[in-house]
Protein backbone atom coordinates (compact mmCIF):
# COMPACT_ATOMS: atom_id res chain seq x y z
CA UNK A 1 0.00 0.00 0.00
CA UNK A 2 1.75 3.32 -1.03
CA UNK A 3 1.42 6.43 1.29
CA UNK A 4 -1.88 7.84 -0.64
CA UNK A 5 -3.73 4.61 0.01
CA UNK A 6 -2.17 4.31 3.39
CA UNK A 7 -3.41 8.14 4.46
CA UNK A 8 -6.99 6.71 2.78
CA UNK A 9 -7.20 3.76 4.78
CA UNK A 10 -6.10 5.78 8.55
CA UNK A 11 -8.80 8.25 7.38
CA UNK A 12 -11.39 6.21 7.31
CA UNK A 13 -10.87 4.29 10.20
CA UNK A 14 -10.48 8.16 12.03
CA UNK A 15 -14.08 8.32 10.78
CA UNK A 16 -13.40 11.79 8.25
CA UNK A 17 -15.51 10.21 5.33
CA UNK A 18 -18.76 10.59 5.50
CA UNK A 19 -21.55 8.51 3.42
CA UNK A 20 -23.13 10.28 1.01
CA UNK A 21 -27.02 10.17 0.10
CA UNK A 22 -28.44 7.71 -3.20
CA UNK A 23 -28.70 11.13 -5.15
CA UNK A 24 -25.24 12.54 -4.27
CA UNK A 25 -23.88 8.85 -5.22
CA UNK A 26 -26.06 8.82 -8.05
CA UNK A 27 -25.04 12.31 -9.47
CA UNK A 28 -21.32 11.54 -8.94
CA UNK A 29 -21.56 8.29 -11.03
CA UNK A 30 -23.65 10.55 -13.53
CA UNK A 31 -20.31 12.67 -13.72
CA UNK A 32 -17.60 10.02 -13.69
CA UNK A 33 -19.87 8.75 -16.93
CA UNK A 34 -19.54 12.17 -18.45
CA UNK A 35 -16.28 12.29 -18.33
CA UNK A 36 -15.26 8.49 -19.51
CA UNK A 37 -13.63 8.31 -22.15
CA UNK A 38 -15.07 5.32 -24.44
CA UNK A 39 -13.77 6.12 -28.22
CA UNK A 40 -10.43 5.59 -29.44
CA UNK A 41 -9.05 7.96 -32.37
CA UNK A 42 -5.93 6.98 -34.64
CA UNK A 43 -4.98 10.08 -36.58
CA UNK A 44 -2.10 10.89 -38.83
CA UNK A 45 -0.12 13.97 -38.27
CA UNK A 46 2.54 15.94 -39.15
CA UNK A 47 5.65 15.03 -37.12
CA UNK A 48 6.62 18.82 -36.70
CA UNK A 49 3.24 19.63 -35.34
CA UNK A 50 3.39 16.56 -33.00
CA UNK A 51 7.11 17.65 -32.01
CA UNK A 52 5.25 20.84 -31.02
CA UNK A 53 2.28 19.67 -29.47
CA UNK A 54 4.63 17.34 -27.35
CA UNK A 55 6.63 20.15 -26.44
CA UNK A 56 3.66 22.37 -25.10
CA UNK A 57 2.77 19.77 -23.47
CA UNK A 58 5.96 19.23 -21.90
CA UNK A 59 5.72 22.51 -20.53
CA UNK A 60 2.16 22.27 -19.01
CA UNK A 61 3.49 19.44 -17.34
CA UNK A 62 1.16 16.58 -18.68
CA UNK A 63 1.58 13.65 -21.12
CA UNK A 64 1.01 14.49 -24.64
CA UNK A 65 -2.19 12.67 -25.28
CA UNK A 66 -3.62 14.27 -22.26
CA UNK A 67 -2.91 17.64 -23.35
CA UNK A 68 -4.08 16.64 -27.29
CA UNK A 69 -7.47 15.22 -25.23
CA UNK A 70 -7.90 18.38 -23.47
CA UNK A 71 -7.48 20.19 -26.29
CA UNK A 72 -10.00 18.34 -28.42
CA UNK A 73 -12.42 18.06 -25.94
CA UNK A 74 -12.72 22.00 -25.75
CA UNK A 75 -13.05 22.66 -28.88
CA UNK A 76 -15.89 20.02 -28.83
CA UNK A 77 -17.75 22.44 -26.70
Amino acid sequence: MGKAEAKIDKDLLAGKYLPVTPQEEERFLAALARKRKDAILHIRINSIDLDRIKAKASKAGVPYQTFIAHVLHHVAR
